[in-house]
C-alpha cells in the first residue's frame, strides 16, 4: 500500500497516506488547486466546521481538512470495508481519530443523517457509476441546508450539471481526468 499520495499542507504536511487497492485518489496537484480555491474565500474555516468525505476511499480529502483547520470535525463514509479500514489506519497513524467519525455505509443512504449538519461535503464517487454522483447531489439538494458547500469530482468527458434551482456553481475546473464543481446550496 505504498503511495505517493501525501498531505499537502497543515500540521501533517508531507505525511504519506495509505491507499486501498481499488482506490482512484485525487492527485496531489489537483488537491492543491482545490484547496487554494476553497481558501480564496469560498469556505469559512471556523473551529466548528463539519466536513463530510462521503465516498472516502483513503480519506485524503477529510484528512487534509484535519491537517489544515483547527477544531474541524470530519465524517468519513464509504461502502467498502477495505476503504474504511484504510481511513481508520490513516487516522490512527496521525493520532486524529478523536476528531473523526468513520462509518461503513452507503453515502446516498446517509444523506439524511449527515448532510444537514455538514458545512463542506466532498463527493468523489467511483467514475464507473456516473449516476451515483448525480443521485447523491440531488438527494443533498433536498435535505441540505442553505450555504453548504459541496465539491463534486467527476471524470472529464462524463460531466453532469447540478440542478441550478438548488445549487449555485462557484467554480468549475478541470485537472487531468478530474473535473471539480464547487457548489453552494442556495436558499430555494
Amino acid at each position: 500500500m505504498d503511495s505517493k499520495l501525501q498531505i499537502i499542507s497543515g500540521q501533517f504536511r508531507g505525511r504519506k497516506l495509505r491507499l486501498p487497492p481499488d482506490a482512484r485518489p485525487t492527485q496531489n496537484r489537483a488537491r492543491i488547486a482545490l484547496f487554494n480555491m476553497l481558501e480564496s474565500g469560498i469556505i469559512d474555516t471556523g473551529a466548528d466546521m463539519v466536513v463530510w468525505d462521503a465516498f472516502a476511499g483513503s480519506g485524503a480529502f477529510g484528512i487534509e481538512c484535519l491537517s489544515r483547520y483547527a477544531g474541524v470535525r470530519v465524517i468519513f463514509t464509504d461502502t467498502s470495508p477495505t476503504s474504511i479500514k484504510t481511513v481508520r489506519d490513516n487516522l490512527f497513524v496521525l493520532n486524529v481519530g478523536a476528531c473523526a467519525t468513520v462509518v461503513q455505509t452507503d453515502a446516498i443512504g446517509a444523506v439524511d443523517k449527515y448532510a444537514a449538519n455538514a458545512d463542506l461535503i466532498f463527493v468523489d464517487p467511483p467514475y464507473a457509476d456516473e449516476n451515483l454522483g448525480r443521485a447523491f447531489v440531488a438527494r443533498v439538494a433536498r435535505v441540505g441546508r442553505a450555504g453548504t458547500i459541496l465539491i463534486w469530482e467527476q471524470e472529464v468527458g462524463h460531466e453532469s450539471q447540478p440542478d441550478e434551482q438548488y445549487w449555485e456553481i462557484l467554480r468549475d475546473k478541470k485537472y487531468g481526468r478530474a473535473r471539480f464543481l464547487i457548489l453552494k446550496r442556495n436558499n430555494k
